[in-house]
């Protein structure tokens, strides 16, 4: 649904999974980078808005999980509201 409207909120390979790129306030963004070691600034992505989590990493996965949900509403709360309510219809 967000890739028809042109956004993202995560990219992975699919093949190995070993990363995953999402997006993430800056602020947050730099406090995580100093608590795990699994999370560097977003590989070839904006360093500023993104972050890239190894899998594997000192990040449990309930905290992985926890941050793909924080990066899918940071970029639905970006939207319009007029697409915002579409999603919520969805």
């Amino acid at each position: 649904m967000l890739e028809d409207m042109g956004k993202m909120f995560a990219l992975t390979d699919v093949e190995s999974f070993v990363s995953v790129n999402l997006k993430c306030d800056p602020e947050i963004a730099l406090d995580l980078r100093e608590q795990f070691h699994a999370v560097q600034p977003g590989c070839h992505m904006s360093k500023k808005h993104w972050d890239t989590v190894t899998i594997n990493g000192d990040a449990t996965d309930e905290k992985i999980y926890e941050w793909t949900n924080d990066s899918y509403n940071l970029v639905v709360k970006s939207l319009t509201k007029k697409l915002q309510a579409e999603i919520e219809d969805m």
